[in-house]
């Protein structure tokens, strides 16, 4: 792969290089995490990253969760049913409208999962210590260009 950071000369050809390298090995560590995560709690990834979203933006219906994750519909369908047979997620009736329901996660699971990430969570927190206020601001407006750059990019695979 090429990047415009070939063709700049110095110090910022090498941060760029930098990275873009640690970008890719981030992803790819990310990527292992989640299906090591997966494995250990009896998921596939799929499965694993729909209870996240639930865990984060709280019940949905199948239509919001299908939108959510750019699943289509009909995968939705049997990924909801895939978590309520593991006791992961279950349907309730919408609180504000009888003729849906929404999905939610089982709170005592979540519970369960968030213990397998204490040390983790603690090694990051070390990790924040090391930075200033203006340098974590930095850090986060990085990594919100960097999704909005990457949603974008997912959403072009997705019209073709």
């Amino acid at each position: 792969m090429s990047s415009a950071s070939e063709s700049i000369p110095g110090r910022r050809a090498e941060l760029l290089a930098g990275l873009q390298a640690s970008g890719r090995a981030l992803a790819t560590s990310t990527v292992l995490f989640n299906a090591a995560l997966a494995e250990r709690l009896g998921l596939i990834a799929t499965e694993q990253k729909a209870l996240e979203l639930l865990e984060r933006f709280g019940p949905m219906t199948a239509g919001e969760l299908a939108e959510r994750s750019k699943m289509a519909p009909a995968s939705i369908t049997s990924l909801v049913r895939r978590l309520e047979d593991k006791e992961y997620a279950r349907r309730k009736p919408h609180p504000d409208d009888g003729r849906k329901v929404v999905i939610e996660a089982v709170p005592e699971r979540l519970a369960a999962i968030g213990q397998l990430f204490g040390h983790f969570a603690r090694s990051l927190d070390e990790l924040y210590g090391e930075f200033t206020d203006d340098q974590l601001e930095t850090i986060l407006r990085f990594i919100a260009g960097t999704i909005d750059r990457q949603e974008r990019a997912t959403a072009r695979f997705a019209d073709r």
